[in-house]
């Protein structure tokens, strides 16, 4: 079964419109919501770029049935990976279940304000230790973890969901997959590549991993309008656009058609023009538990456990650049 959720699009509307967007989202029958996780948009004339993690927590308040989740966050640079698990275990609690973590490699543009900007192969090592440390903290337990790219010594949340967060990680490669489909629960897919989601499905060994992807749908008084929008504000997701069907209602829609069919997104079309730019699609199925919680909160610290390394992988973000300034 295909879902359709609704892009919190943080370089496009400041905060308080975000969580108008959101609950707005939610009473049209929207089924899930991303948000991304930037310091910078992507383009100058976007003009915000809110802390999503702030923005989650009031949308939590404002929202009751839909799912929420980061799209993506960088778990190495700007934030460390204990402080995203202690982000994701909170806002799981402040939605009584209804997060998933998203997380990548990450991008030059966001990522090198708290500086220099690694080469992808370390870049894959620091994502698989970073999500090491998440799950076991996520477990409930104390963690200790001596790796090449973090240490964490004695750590624990405090506040820690009953059920266990999800964890989604946005690949775009065969070595990206076989870095972290053991470590996360669900894809993140950067385009529209079946393969891609077989070998996902084959290393797992099963196919029962939610597939998150992503396109465009944009909203205006005109299909010309409409077009025009998506080659501004989207061109950054690359390979060309085009009109390849017209929509009920004042919108035109533009990207891949493999990704999804016209039927798929008219059931979206009532929230009108000021909610949706962006709309992402996924398959709920159900999700397998790969770290159980700890029997209690008197656990001994556990042994930091390294990650094995794995071939070497190319960054899910590579074709996005940072503007010149």
């Amino acid at each position: 079964m295909t879902k359709i959720g609704y892009t919190l699009m943080s370089e496009q509307s400041g905060p308080n419109d975000l969580v108008r967007y959101a609950q707005r989202a939610e009473e049209v029958g929207f089924d899930f919501e991303v948000i991304s996780d930037h310091y910078f948009p992507w383009l100058e004339s976007q003009g915000h770029s809110p802390y999503a993690w702030s923005v989650l927590g009031a949308v939590t308040q404002v929202t009751k049935r839909v799912e929420l989740m980061t799209y993506v966050t960088c778990p190495t640079l700007r934030y460390h990976p204990a402080v995203v698990a202690q982000k994701a275990a909170t806002t799981s609690l402040l939605s009584n279940g209804r997060f998933t973590l998203g997380v990548g490699a990450g991008e030059n543009l966001n990522e090198h304000i708290v500086g220099p900007w690694p080469a992808v192969n370390v870049r894959h090592e620091m994502l698989v230790e970073a999500l090491v440390i998440i799950s076991e903290l996520l477990g409930g337990g104390y963690v200790n973890f001596p790796g090449k790219h973090f240490q964490v010594d004695s750590a624990r949340l405090w506040d820690v969901p009953e059920k266990p967060v999800p964890i989604a990680a946005a690949v775009s490669g065969s070595d990206g997959v076989e870095r972290l489909a053991d470590l996360a629960d669900d894809l993140i897919a950067v385009e529209p590549d079946a393969d891609l989601v077989r070998s996902w499905d084959e290393v797992r060994g099963n196919t029962s991993s939610r597939k998150i992807g992503q396109l465009p749908v944009c909203w205006a008084p005109s299909r010309d309008e409409a077009v025009e929008i998506a080659h501004d504000q989207f061109r950054w997701f690359g390979g060309g656009w085009k009109v390849n069907a017209e929509l009920p209602g004042p919108a035109a829609f533009a990207g891949a058609t493999q990704f999804v069919t016209p039927d798929d997104v008219a059931g979206a079309i009532p929230c009108g023009p000021d909610l949706s730019e962006v709309v992402s699609l996924g398959a709920r199925v159900r999700r397998r538990r790969l770290h159980r919680r700890s029997a209690g909160p008197d656990r001994r610290p556990v042994p930091g456990r390294v990650p094995r390394r794995r071939g070497q992988g190319a960054d899910p973000h590579a074709a996005r650049r940072a503007p010149s300034r």
